[in-house]
C-alpha cells in the first residue's frame, strides 16, 4: 500500500512550539511549585489583613451588642426580655419562621427533584425564578403583597367582606418571610442532587420500588445532611428579616412587631438597654445557627466527596 505523506503543521499557522526537555539542554527542571507560591510575607499580610477586617467589621460590633446589653447589669437585661412587647415580638418570629420554614422545606425538595431528575420545558425559568429573591430588594416584596392583599389591592375588597386580614397580620408575615427565604433550601439541594444523579432510583425502580419508597429510603438518605444545612440557613433568615415584614406588618406594637422591628422601635425611643436586649438575644440565636451550619456543612462536603467517588 502507498503510504500518504501528511503535511507537516506550520509553525505560523499556530502550532505551538515544541517544548524543550530539561534533560536534554543540561537545564534544571522548573519548578511550578515556585512559579506559583507567594513569599510567606505575603501569605502572612493577607492573612493579617483578613483577620484585621473581621476583628473590625464583624468580632468588635458583635462583641459590642453583648457588652451593651449586659453593661447595667442582669436585671435590667431579663427585665428587657420578659417585656410585653419583648415576648410579643420573640413569640411571632418563631412562629413565623415556624410556619415559613416547613413551607420552604417542601418547595425546596420538590423543585429539587424536579430539576435534578427530570428534563422539561422551563426547567431553566424555574431556576431563574428560584434565584428571584436573591436579586429583588425584600422591600419590593412587601410591596407587592400590600398591592395583593392590601385593602386597595387586588383582593382587598374580598378579603374585607369576607373578614380575612392578611396585610398588617400573621399571614402576610408568613408570605414575606416565604418569598424572601424560599431559595436556601432548594439551592442546597440541587447541585448534590444533581452530582449523584439517578442511578440508584432507577436501580431501585427496577427492584419494583414505588415513588415514596424511592424517596424515603433512597433519595432522602442522600440528601439528608444538605436538607438540613438548608433548612438551617432558612431558619437563620427567617428569623432576621427586617425589609419585607417591616412593609407588611404596620409596626403594631404587641401584635405585629417581630425582633428585628422591636429592636428598631426601642432604639429610636432611645431605650438602649432594651435594643440592645433583644439584639443580644438575636446574635445569640445566629451564633448557634453559625454554628450548626458549620458542623452540618462538614457533613456535607464528606457527602459530596463520597458521591463523586461513587
Amino acid at each position: 500500500m502507498t503510504e500518504i505523506a501528511r503535511p507537516l503543521p506550520d509553525p505560523a499557522v499556530g502550532s505551538p512550539p515544541p517544548t524543550p526537555n530539561p534533560a536534554r539542554t543540561g537545564q534544571a527542571p522548573i519548578s511550578l511549585r515556585g512559579a506559583t507560591s507567594e513569599p510567606p510575607w505575603v501569605r502572612r499580610s493577607l492573612i493579617g489583613l483578613a483577620l484585621a477586617f473581621m476583628t473590625l467589621f464583624l468580632f468588635v460590633p458583635l462583641g459590642t451588642v453583648f457588652y451593651e446589653a449586659l453593661k447595667k447589669g442582669w436585671d435590667v437585661y431579663l427585665a428587657a426580655l420578659v417585656d410585653p412587647d419583648a415576648l410579643s415580638a420573640i413569640q411571632l418570629t418563631l412562629l413565623a419562621a415556624a410556619i415559613s420554614v416547613p413551607l420552604n422545606l417542601v418547595f425546596g425538595v420538590a423543585a429539587a427533584w424536579s430539576i435534578a431528575k427530570f428534563e422539561f420545558r422551563g426547567k431553566n425559568v424555574l431556576l431563574t425564578l428560584i434565584d428571584l429573591p436573591f436579586s429583588v430588594s425584600p422591600v419590593i416584596a412587601g410591596l407587592i403583597y400590600v398591592l395583593v392583599f392590601g385593602l386597595q389591592g387586588w383582593f382587598g375588597e374580598w378579603l374585607r367582606d369576607h373578614d380575612l386580614k392578611v396585610i398588617f397580620a400573621l399571614p402576610g408575615i408568613v408570605l414575606a418571610t416565604v418569598f424572601v427565604t424560599f431559595p436556601f433550601v432548594a439551592r442546597e439541594l440541587i447541585p448534590l442532587m444533581q452530582a449523584q444523579g439517578i442511578e440508584q432510583e432507577e436501580a431501585a425502580r427496577v427492584l419494583g420500588a414505588g415513588g415514596w419508597q424511592i424517596f424515603r429510603r433512597v433519595t432522602l438518605p442522600n440528601v439528608k445532611w444538605a436538607l438540613l444545612y438548608g433548612v438551617i440557613l432558612c431558619n437563620a433568615r427567617a428569623m432576621g428579616e427586617f425589609g419585607a415584614v417591616s412593609v407588611v406588618s404596620g409596626h403594631i406594637r404587641g401584635q405585629t412587631n417581630t425582633m428585628p422591628l422591636h429592636i428598631e422601635i426601642v432604639y429610636n425611643e432611645y431605650q438602649f438597654a432594651a435594643a440592645f436586649a433583644v439584639a443580644s438575644l438575636l446574635a445569640g440565636l445566629a451564633l448557634v445557627t453559625l454554628v450548626l451550619k458549620y458542623l452540618v456543612e462538614q457533613r456535607v462536603k464528606h457527602q459530596m466527596k463520597e458521591s463523586q467517588h461513587a
